[in-house]
């Protein structure tokens, strides 16, 4: 049955792509006999290069087409537009290489600065190690015999460097989350001391130890021991730099998208530009809704369709048109904008309507499916247990009954880009796995969750730029204002310091709430 279901899906895809083939190129034609439509405004396209996704679970009508692209356009026909807005040319392809370079170069830098810190480590590590072995190595004879307390520093040296490895490794070789554009300042000076520390002891071991061949064995123990000591020291100085000093709160930033205003607010600790942008985009992906570039076609090609529909005629022939055009189009403008807002009003409207009917059905539509579901899972606890459904095979058979109201109510909202058949079916097999209710299914569809919720492909997006008017490596202060660009977007960041709060006490005494009820004896009785 599921074989037979994906042959038909797959012939009923190819008809659409085919079909949606024909409409491309015949609007393609009518376009260049004619560049203007009906209501005089030329239609604006945009032509995008891009792989396309997996397979989807809608196809946008010839309706839709004003509104935005089929996902699966590319896969079938190529169009080219009459107006573009993206256009390629040298100068774009030689960004683009150059953006591979810089690529390659963070890598680079990213993989450098690892060899280096893995290399400044194992030196760490064992030069207490070599400062114990040396003496013994090279001049063993002369050395004095090291009694029970140069045996029991042996033991307190292991365990110290054990707990220092173990420090190191999980403070400094975690799996970095990003590339950032500068060196992490406070990392690189630990880094700088480590070395010069390490460097000043090898220093002094050798002149006084190797050279002279010092015979007290317990002493260069000690000196060992004093060594592991202060990189511990350095450790929990490490600790405090880059992980307790950014946990108080110093400073609210308030991160405003630039497309449709949606914005969050944040506190930060004092951190630099730089990484208050990568835990300004860790939040981004976790609390801002998905960007849907579609919900803002609607006012675009109203505002297309208000100044296509401003005509001016010249009546008095060619000489007396500058004075009288002007004057109309003022006029037009005025009429229209009295009237802009009862369209917008009605507009909004109609859309809240559609939605809400588009809603209901979806809503019954789910709940019927669930409740096949749960007779089938009746009759299938009757059956052998080698002929059970699976969840996938039960996700299959009830999709069909709720696919046309889901469809429409993705294609209303917008949201059919970002949900395609397999990740819909895979959401399915997981609600009936885990015995969910239809509310529980339709939760990711009827409300637009954040953008972590879709598959990666689809919002994720590769690299970011960060634009400041103030060095990156510097701290965050109040009235800062720095920009996180990417491909279709920018988060627009404003840091204001949190004020200084000033809380006093007021003592209440407690004999101050009682008080004493006197009754007046006498009676006008």
């Amino acid at each position: 049955m599921s074989a037979a279901m994906d042959t038909e899906s797959t012939y009923s895809g190819y008809s659409h792509y085919s079909g949606h083939s024909k409409k491309a190129h015949r609007q393609g034609r009518d376009r260049h006999k004619s560049p203007r439509s009906k209501d005089g405004s030329r239609s604006e396209k945009s032509v995008t290069i891009q792989t396309p996704p997996a397979e989807p679970l809608l196809g946008n009508d010839a309706s839709q087409v004003e509104d935005g692209q089929d996902d699966n356009w590319g896969e079938t026909t190529t169009a080219i537009t009459g107006t573009s807005e993206h256009s390629i040319s040298q100068e774009d392809i030689a960004r683009i290489s150059k953006d591979l370079e810089d690529s390659v170069g963070l890598d680079c830098k990213r993989y450098l600065g690892l060899t280096v810190a893995t290399v400044l480590g194992l030196i760490v590590f064992l030069t207490p190690i070599a400062f114990i072995l040396l003496p013994q190595i090279l001049w063993r004879d002369d050395l004095e015999p090291c009694g029970a307390v140069c045996e029991g520093l042996f033991i307190s040296v292991a365990f110290k460097l054990i707990i220092l490895l173990i420090g190191t490794w999980t403070l400094f070789f975690r799996q970095p989350k990003a590339d950032i554009p500068r060196v992490f300042v406070f990392r690189a000076l630990l880094l700088v001391l480590i070395f010069l520390f390490v460097f000043s002891y090898w220093l002094f071991y050798g002149v006084r130890i190797l050279d002279s061949k010092d015979t007290n064995y317990q002493g260069i123990v000690q000196y060992a021991v004093s060594l592991v000591d202060a990189l511990l020291f350095i450790h929990y100085l490490a600790i405090v730099l880059l992980e307790l000093r950014q946990l108080q709160p110093m400073f609210a930033v308030k991160v405003v998208r630039s497309t449709d205003g949606e914005s969050r607010y944040y506190s930060l600790g004092h951190l630099s530009i730089q990484r208050a942008a990568l835990v300004v985009l860790e939040n981004y992906y976790r609390d801002f809704p998905v960007y849907n570039p579609a919900l803002l076609t609607a006012s675009k090609s109203r505002a297309a369709k208000h100044m296509a529909g401003l005509k001016v005629y010249n009546v008095d022939g060619p000489g007396n048109n500058a004075s009288g055009q002007s004057r109309a189009m003022i006029a037009a403008a005025a009429r229209r904008r009295d009237s802009s807002h009862n369209e917008l009003y009605y507009e909004e409207a109609d859309q809240e309507r559609r939605v809400k009917k588009r809603r209901a059905r979806l809503v019954v539509a789910v709940e019927e499916a669930f409740t096949h579901i749960k007779r089938l899972q009746a009759e299938e606890q009757q059956k052998a247990p080698g002929e059970v459904m699976d969840p996938r095979e039960a996700a299959q058979a009830i999709f069909p009954s709720m696919a046309r109201a889901l469809q429409k109510y993705l294609r209303t909202t917008r949201q059919q880009q970002y949900h395609s058949m397999e990740s819909i079916l895979q959401h399915l097999s997981f609600c009936i796995t885990n015995n969910m209710t239809p509310k529980a299914f339709l939760e990711r569809y009827l409300i637009p969750g954040p953008t972590l919720q879709y598959d990666r492909d689809r919002w994720f997006s590769k690299q970011w730029t960060l634009v400041s008017g103030e060095a990156v490596t510097s701290g965050l202060q109040d009235g800062i204002v720095f920009v996180l660009k990417c491909l279709d977007f920018s988060l627009v960041v404003n840091v204001k310091k949190i004020p200084f709060i000033k809380l006093s006490e007021e003592f209440i005494d407690p004999k101050s709430h009682k008080f004493v009820l006197s009754l007046q004896s006498e009676t006008s009785v």
